[in-house]
């Protein structure tokens, strides 16, 4: 069994993994599509270990600990979003969040600090003042390539997570949007195809539901003819902001 290990690159908070590339890195052990569980902030740069379990799932473990839980699962999207490469760079324009203001700034996918190439520097926007649905652009750089040329599956994960987030915070009906901290509780996938690094691609994402501290969001992955890539269900849960930074359990 080769150990898994989230590189400190690959960061949300900054002492945690990011949970959409954690997630996809234990989905390559699923074929087809997957949800994964979070159970613990994922810890970085230290071996965990990929273990399928008796029930045909699989589980990440810190030692004892758990870490996440992945299955095959089906994923249908209640609605698709779609939006065009350059409605996607003005919606980034209309980011709810600042750079100044942002809650991670060194997320590996959405945090303005990472240099160009370092992170996906991800930043979705409305794609109107009172919508609800956000987008974003994402060119994937070549150093996210797997051996066969394409970009890595954990990357198509990655790029869908944070928008989700985002849309958790965007009411459904005003298209307003709250600060609440958030941290992804779980993320289901479906990759249909995995563009090329310098393929223009599009993320839109949308919110689905609240109840109580869980918020619920879709986003789908195009590329700039509109064939569908990649689509996700999230659930992220409202936290304190001394859980989300890591600092207390």
């Amino acid at each position: 069994m080769t150990p898994i290990i989230i590189d400190k690159r690959f960061c949300g908070p900054p002492n945690s993994g990011n949970g959409g590339y954690v997630c996809g890195r234990l989905a390559r052990h699923i074929p087809g599509a997957a949800e994964v569980t979070l159970r613990a902030p994922p810890p970085l740069d230290q071996p965990l270990d990929a273990i399928a379990t008796d029930d045909g799932t699989w589980e990440l473990r810190d030692g004892a600990r758990v870490v996440a839980t992945g299955r095959a699962a089906s994923i249908e999207l209640a609605r698709l979003e779609k939006a065009s490469f350059e409605e996607a760079c003005a919606a980034e324009l209309l980011t709810p969040v600042k750079p100044h203001e942002h809650p991670l700034p060194t997320c590996f996918v959405c945090g303005p600090a990472r240099a160009k190439g370092d992170g996906l520097r991800i930043f979705a926007g409305s794609l109107g003042r009172h919508s609800a649905v956000l987008a974003a652009s994402w060119t994937p750089d070549q150093n996210l390539a797997a051996e066969d040329g394409l970009v890595a599956p954990e990357f198509l994960w990655s790029a869908l997570d944070c928008p989700t987030g985002f849309a958790c915070n965007c009411d459904q009906g005003s298209g307003s949007f709250d600060k609440a901290p958030l941290l992804l509780g779980r993320m289901s996938a479906r990759i249909e195809a995995r563009p090329r690094p310098g393929e223009r691609c599009i993320i839109t994402a949308w919110p689905t539901g609240r109840d109580g501290r869980k918020r619920t969001a879709e986003a789908a992955l195009h590329d700039e003819t509109g064939r569908l890539l990649a689509a996700a269900t999230a659930t992220w849960i409202a936290v304190d902001r001394d859980v989300q930074l890591g600092r207390t359990s």
